[in-house]
């Protein structure tokens, strides 16, 4: 269980994130939604401390989690995916999915590579493993981005725009894996303009605007019977639900 009590974060003068307050439990598939620049990404990005809270709490498993912890721990718990993958392009595939359990003594080479190699045969890029990331097409290095989150075993999985950067053609073999992972009861929040996506896939919805959490529900709830007057103006500006 990951839990957020009065969460802000302030840039200068800016308050980006002015006090949420959210349980997320084990198995919740959390959808936040909202217009840009209304501390989507940021909330997602101080769930694990990229992006220090200027004040507030999050609580993983009981334990308040702050800047004396191991981070590298924490982002082992809660796994992160990008909108522009961040994979190291001087890299393999292969280098890039068993750097981190490496390094941080999870696993030993060989077995990081066996179990490296067992994730790509999985989503039919094992012929990749030594591949360069700018020789492949955006979708499959989505889908390595995603297994190499997934190789560190993470409790949590945190999804920053995965499909935003993708070509139409290739948001469906990333959200496929997406589904695949969810069914394996992999607690996830994912931050995503691809409403029809998130009113299918999510169990839970979250509507943030100007920094604040204006509702959440059900897809149902949300998408179909929103009560907020904000939520119902910008629902009816998105042509894909």
């Amino acid at each position: 269980m990951l839990k957020i009590k009065n969460l802000k974060k302030n840039f200068g003068k800016k308050k980006v994130l002015k006090g949420i307050d959210l349980t997320i439990n084990d198995g919740d598939i959390i959808g936040i939604i909202g217009p840009s620049g209304c501390g989507k990404s940021t909330f997602l990005r101080s769930l694990n401390m990229l992006e220090v809270p200027t004040s507030g709490s999050v609580i993983l498993d009981g334990d308040t989690i702050d800047l004396n912890d191991n981070l590298n721990d924490l982002r082992r718990k809660i796994g992160m995916v990008f909108q522009q993958f961040n994979l190291f392009n001087n890299m393999t595939v292969l280098d890039n999915i068993i750097l981190a359990p490496v390094k941080q003594k999870l696993m030993n080479k060989t077995d990081a590579t066996q179990e490296a190699i067992r994730l790509l045969k999985k989503i039919d890029l094992e012929d990749k493993k030594d591949n360069y990331p700018r020789e492949l097409s955006g979708g499959q290095r989505q889908r390595i981005a995603i297994i190499r989150a997934l190789i560190m075993k993470p409790n949590i999985m945190l999804f920053d725009e995965p499909t935003s950067a993708l070509d139409p053609e290739m948001i469906g073999e990333v959200t496929k894996l997406m589904r695949e992972i969810a069914k394996n009861g992999m607690t996830m929040v994912i931050v995503s303009h691809e409403m029809s996506f998130i009113k299918d896939f999510c169990t839970r919805v979250i509507f943030i605007d100007d920094g604040n959490i204006v509702e959440e529900g059900t897809p149902e709830e949300i998408f179909e019977h929103p009560k907020d007057q904000r939520v119902k103006t910008f629902l009816s500006k998105v042509k894909d639900i």
